[in-house]
């Protein structure tokens, strides 16, 4: 790891697991952080020989779920300072340079970053919004949200967008994005499932054509051709399925109490 005196001292956490194929160019890309924490969840791989090789502090344990695994990695970071990446990420170079540039005199408690996600076989085009997700912060001032599944930091302070774009190299393949929706809306259903949302079964109907329409035109995904498309309808299908799995466990839940 590269050290900067002209900047405040800055801690890269990233958690794992058989990470191989993505975690070197993770931690590449953060090669310029003073120190590295890789949690790992007992991984079967080469992902704790990788993180080795860039000589990362490793940790090993248990996975305790998404946003309590994150925490006490983030809790294990020498300074107070955290840029939180997943194994399949990683900061591009003018992203890097923004940080280091920002870190020289922070003016805020946090930043949110602009991520730019892999469209199963090209990265998106330019004209594509990315999402922006706040993932550089001061740990003092906050940590991950208990939410289950899409658990997320939380910063109480100052929090500002800070153009210093990183990239998501996610599914490669339609097989794999569907069956992490599936994974992804059964979490969701086992956290809701004790409070039923109100007017279920109009968001069972509406909200998957206002989740493709949010994504492929207000995120301009049609920019993306094909790849576009099938990210935006996929991500419909994740809206339409989480309300569907819970309208279902209500009718399992109704039948026995009835």
């Amino acid at each position: 790891m590269i050290a900067s005196s002209s900047r405040v001292p800055l801690s890269a956490v990233v958690t794992t697991y058989n990470n191989a194929a993505t975690l070197e160019d993770c931690l590449a890309s953060v090669s310029f952080c003073d120190e590295v924490i890789v949690l790992d969840s007992d991984s079967s791989d080469d992902t704790r020989a990788i993180a080795q090789r860039f000589g990362a502090s490793i940790i090993v344990e248990s996975f305790k779920g998404y946003g309590p695994q994150k925490q006490s990695a983030i809790d294990k970071a020498t300074h107070d300072w955290v840029l939180l990446l997943d194994a399949d990420e990683q900061l591009t170079e003018a992203g890097r340079e923004t940080i280091r540039h920002e870190l020289a005199a922070p003016r805020a408690d946090g930043y949110r970053l602009p991520r730019q996600e892999w469209l199963f076989w090209q990265w998106p085009h330019p004209a594509t919004r990315p999402n922006w997700q706040l993932r550089l912060f001061r740990r003092s001032r906050g940590g991950m949200n208990a939410v289950p599944v899409h658990a997320a930091p939380e910063v109480g302070g100052t929090v500002i967008d800070l153009d210093a774009p990183f990239r998501h190299y996610g599914e490669p393949r339609l097989a794999d994005r569907v069956d992490k929706i599936n994974r992804y809306s059964s979490g969701v259903v086992e956290h809701k499932r004790a409070k039923r949302p109100a007017l279920l079964g109009l968001r069972m109907l509406l909200y998957p054509s206002v989740a493709f329409a949010k994504l492929y035109f207000g995120k301009r995904y049609f920019v993306n051709g094909w790849a576009g498309f099938f990210a935006a309808k996929t991500q419909a299908f994740y809206a339409f399925l989480k309300y569907a799995k819970l309208h279902e466990a209500m009718q399992r839940t109704d039948d026995r109490d009835a």
